[in-house]
């Protein structure tokens, strides 16, 4: 036994210290401590460190073993040999020689049991445990960390997660356990190690960047830290682990001592972004797979664990660059044939974006693309469309650009998300019969898809008169030849838009019919928006009765669908509040007003809903009035204003606007009595104008019906605006009833 490995080896003389974990190793409580962690994390460091401020607390013996000691008489031999060097009083057994399980168990163990730990706490660190794989030796090492005597306490250090009895003393609540997670370096002490430890002046971001690509493995900082420290911290290429100094240490460290059946498992198996049995037994045709796993994830620690499953993992970065080098210089076309079949597997598994991605890496665009087409229909249904952005974003951009049926999906998962602008810009390119020709889905057509989806993104913009641009196929309005999910958005959004032009009837005939497509299509989403849009249909049209069971049932939908916060509840949220109102249910009222205000949140960038947003604003006025706060409600119903000003006509909302505006306008206000300022004279052409705002026409249709210039009746409006110091619509109507000028 030399000497060298009875101390802890000399520190660096720019080692970075670690206090978050020294304190963490003072205060651990347990009698065996382990810390388990792959090649270059930094234990054998952490350790020595430790070590030596130690001594002033106790004693510390300190063994390193390597193969050597993989025998129990080496092995024993070594640690007693450590034992009377910390602590040269105690009365240890004398010898090794001639070991026997016998032996230990009725000589040994006993003897060094009494001798221990004598009158002081004693410490013994064994640090590289991995290298005890012999059974007796491995067992004899149990047989003693089960019987530690009080004062004594045994760390170890190993890169293998550790087997018994480790998990019986977890249950008794003996073992204190750091693994690479609890060892990895954080963003500070890797700037630390960069700068002090090896004199790399980085910029943050360089180190953020750094540290983002190592996880924070010290030995990948370290490497890669005096790589750029000799460049002067230029820009690397490298800062990819797969960088010559990176992989050779990777390969002598971790990848030499496997065999060539888990070398090889783990190279093909580098194509996955998650190592699960069924991933890796197609990928690597090892019907094994589940032992492999197992087995290399206790022996290579650069397996780390995803989520909750036993045997699910992901290759820590660093290693998986290098086997995909390895892989590809071995095979060089295996990688692509090798995505190619964890694609299929992924699609056959329902794993739909790990398929997408696969196919990409196998350079398989066709393949990824007629997955996403078969595919997102069910995601963007239901309130997932964030996943279909995803899958997109995997195809090259050109791709999903060039391809009009890639621009429909695009446009509606956006629009699902509430993002018009993106959506516009997507069906933007789908243009002419050219491009819309192509078949998309069973029975309908890129052109009519694109068109039921401009339908529906006009009417979250505003225009209520988006819906009669619905395909020519049948009865515009009707859109019987439209495959049933097309058909329900078709109906939603024409139900949606005569509701705000008040057509009520028709308006609850459209939606009734979108609700049934939407259960036969299993559209959540149509079917919540559909439900919240009748329900403020019969509230609005008197049917109170209707309105509550209606509004019930979408926020119950909502609620159990995990749509709740969606723009597409917001309808139903808000007539329940209001509804909630009129039975003087204030704070149940608020709750449904403050989830419809957080749902149509998600189109506030775009200016989407306004209809829907004027309505919860009015609705919020509502509220305020009815507990009496003048003030509160006087700015709702500014806001509700403002919002209504951007569509372009607000239909069934300028009678509500202008009820609301009367209400206020009789209220005083908080800040004491304001006179109405003096009105100028209108002029006959503006009166004729004025007459014309209150009806449910737009500013072209007023145009058209006086026979001027759009751009004229917009000049008329601002001066009417003017003189009646009105900023709306309906405020101008109010002020000139005030006045007596209607």
């Amino acid at each position: 036994m030399h000497d060298f490995k009875l101390r802890p080896p000399m520190p660096h003389h720019r080692l970075v210290h670690r206090p978050r974990l020294l304190r963490r190793l003072d205060t651990a409580t347990g009698t065996l401590v382990v810390l388990s962690a792959p090649a270059g994390y930094g234990k054998t460091a952490l350790l020595a460190d430790w070590s030596r401020d130690l001594l002033a607390r106790g004693d510390c013996a300190w063994l390193s073993l390597d193969a050597h000691d993989n025998r129990p008489d080496r092995l024993w031999g070594g640690i007693l040999r450590a034992l009377r060097q910390a602590r040269p009083d105690l009365r240890l057994p004398e010898g090794t020689d001639g070991w026997t399980v016998d032996l230990w168990v009725e000589e040994m163990l006993p003897a060094l049991l009494a001798a221990l730990p004598g009158d002081r706490p004693l410490t013994l660190i064994l640090d590289g445990a991995e290298n005890v794989t012999d059974d007796e030796a491995a067992g004899s090492l149990g047989d003693f960390l089960v019987r530690l005597p009080a004062g004594l306490r045994v760390v170890l250090s190993t890169r293998y997660r550790p087997g018994a009895p480790v998990p019986a003393l977890r249950v008794q609540g003996a073992v204190a356990e750091f693994d690479q997670m609890d060892l990895r370096f954080s963003r500070e002490e890797a700037a630390a190690l960069l700068a002090d430890g090896l004199g790399a002046s980085l910029p943050p971001d360089r180190v953020e960047e750094l540290h983002a690509v190592t996880e924070g493995w010290a030995a990948g900082l370290c490497l890669t830290g005096r790589t750029l420290a000799g460049q002067g911290g230029e820009a690397l290429p490298l800062l990819a682990p797969a960088g010559r100094v990176v992989a050779d240490y990777l390969t002598t460290e971790v990848l030499d001592p496997l065999t060539a059946e888990q070398r090889r498992f783990l190279a093909r198996s580098s194509v996955l972004d998650v190592l699960d049995v069924g991933a890796c037994e197609a990928v690597t045709g090892n019907d094994h797979a589940g032992l492999l796993l197992r087995e290399l994830a206790r022996k290579v620690q650069f397996l780390v664990p995803v989520g909750a499953g036993r045997e699910t993992y992901r290759l820590h970065g660093a290693l998986r660059s290098v086997l995909t080098t390895f892989l590809s210089a071995e095979q060089p076309a295996g990688p692509a044939e090798l995505h190619r079949t964890a694609a299929r597997w992924y699609a056959g598994q329902g794993r739909t974006e790990s398929a997408i991605l696969q196919s990409a890496l196998g350079g398989d665009i066709a393949s990824a693309t007629t997955t996403v087409l078969d595919r997102w229909e069910e995601p963007v249904a239901t309130g997932r469309a964030a996943d279909v952005a995803r899958w997109l974003r995997i195809l090259p951009s050109r791709t999903v650009s060039s391809d009009p049926r890639l621009c429909v999906v695009a446009a509606m998962a956006a629009l699902s998300c509430g993002d018009l602008e993106e959506a516009q810009r997507r069906l933007d390119i789908v243009q002419g019969p050219a491009r819309g020709a192509d078949a998309f889905g069973p029975a309908t057509t890129v052109i009519d898809a694109a068109t039921v989806a401009r339908a529906v993104a006009g009417c979250l913009r505003g225009d209520i008169q988006a819906a009669d641009r619905l395909p020519d196929v049948g009865d515009p309005r009707d859109a019987r030849e439209l495959p049933t999910m097309w058909r329900a958005l078709a109906r939603v959004a024409c139900g949606t838009a005569l509701l705000w032009q008040g057509a009520y009837e028709e308006a609850d005939h459209r939606l009734s019919e979108a609700v049934r497509d939407a259960y036969a299509a299993e559209h959540t989403l149509v079917l919540v928006r559909a439900l919240g849009a009748r329900a403020v249909c019969a509230a609005l049209d008197g049917r109170q009765a209707d309105a509550r069971q209606l509004s019930e049932e979408a926020v119950r939908i909502a609620e159990a669908e995990g749509l709740s916060r969606h723009f597409v509840a917001a309808l139903g949220h808000v007539c329940r509040g209001r509804l909630l109102i009129r039975s003087d249910a204030l704070d149940e009222a608020e709750h449904s007003l403050m989830c419809a205000e957080e749902a149509l949140a998600a189109t506030t960038a775009a200016g989407g809903e306004p209809h829907a947003r004027t309505l919860c604003q009015l609705s919020r006025a509502m509220l305020e009035d009815a507990r009496r706060d003048a003030d509160a409600a006087r700015a709702a119903v500014r806001a509700a204003v403002d919002t209504a000003a951007r569509c372009e006509s607000p239909g069934v909302l300028g009678d509500l606007l202008i009820r609301a505006e009367t209400r206020c306008s009789r209220t005083r206000p908080a800040s004491g009595h304001v006179d109405a300022p003096a009105v100028r004279e209108l002029s006959p052409t503006e009166r004729r104008v004025l007459r014309a705002l209150c009806g449910p026409l737009t500013l072209k249709e007023i145009a058209s019906e006086l026979y001027v210039s759009h751009n004229t009746v917009k000049t008329q409006v601002r001066a009417i605006f003017q003189k009646l110091d009105a900023h709306s619509r309906s405020s101008a109507i109010v002020q000139a009833r005030e006045r007596g000028l209607l």
